[in-house]
């Protein structure tokens, strides 16, 4: 019995040394934290006069110039490094015409880097508009281009199915050596093509493909009339296709006559 309340008595020592070590050491821990905290806060008092002494651009902008992303961030408030309000200069660069995405960075201790990407000009929608890779609309100034886009036109909404459908098609020909280079898409869904050569292709709502395919398979064996070019070809049927024809020679003489 002397030893079991021996056993009990010697537990009962490391049980309280087990105890009073625990709450040392969390009384350290918290001192530290405390000290951490009040440090932290005179270095901000300290620092909270920070500026930013270094901007960089970065990125590979084409139509957008450094001048015009500068002035960009320059618009908002850039005197303090801690309270820079990074949202605001992503969505003051966003506000330029070509510009597609941004992500802002703080570099401490005093450098500010901004990432641009720009929109990406495939083609000119409804005369006044540009569409992306990705067959988004945009707004920008058609005369910073410095290539021929093809014209697509078609119902607002319709801008990815017809730039999708430019490419499908625009694929086909080129095996076939014709040069697509306009597509529109009517209020009521029909398709119509404008070929580099002048010819116009009306492929109506359906099968697109499978008209465009027959107009690759018919072109060849057509005979043209002394003095005549296609003006365009109606595809819209189940077999075959209806030609329009012009006659540039007789029309320029008419012209002149009524001159």
């Amino acid at each position: 019995m002397r030893a079991f309340f021996k056993k009990a008595k010697s537990l009962n020592q490391r049980l309280n040394w087990s105890l009073l070590f625990g709450l040392g050491f969390f009384t350290v821990v918290i001192f530290g934290l405390i000290k951490s905290m009040y440090w932290v806060s005179d270095w901000l008092v300290a620092h909270k006069d920070a500026q930013f002494r270094q901007l960089t651009v970065l990125g590979q902008p084409s139509y957008s110039s450094e001048h015009d992303i500068v002035t960009a961030i320059r618009r908002v408030d850039l005197s303090s490094y801690f309270e820079l309000d990074v949202k605001a200069v992503r969505e003051s660069v966003l506000s330029l015409p070509w510009v597609a995405s941004v992500s802002v960075r703080k570099q401490w201790p005093d450098q500010l880097q901004v990432y641009v990407v720009e929109h990406k000009p495939v083609a000119i929608w409804n005369s006044d508009l540009l569409l992306n890779e990705s067959g988004d609309v945009f707004q920008a100034p058609s005369e910073s281009l410095t290539s021929m886009l093809p014209q697509l036109y078609g119902p607002e909404g319709s801008e990815t199915e017809a730039w999708h459908t430019f490419l499908q098609l625009k694929a086909m020909l080129e095996v076939n050596q014709f040069h697509l280079v306009s597509l529109a898409l009517s209020e009521r869904f029909a398709w119509q093509l404008w070929l580099e050569n002048g010819i116009r292709l009306n492929l109506g709502r359906e099968e697109k493909a499978k008209r465009v395919q027959r107009f690759i398979d018919v072109y060849p064996k057509m005979h043209k009339p002394n003095g005549a070019l296609i003006d365009a070809i109606d595809l819209r049927y189940d077999t075959g296709l209806a030609v329009s024809w012009k006659y540039p020679l007789i029309e320029e003489q008419q012209n002149k006559s009524k001159a």
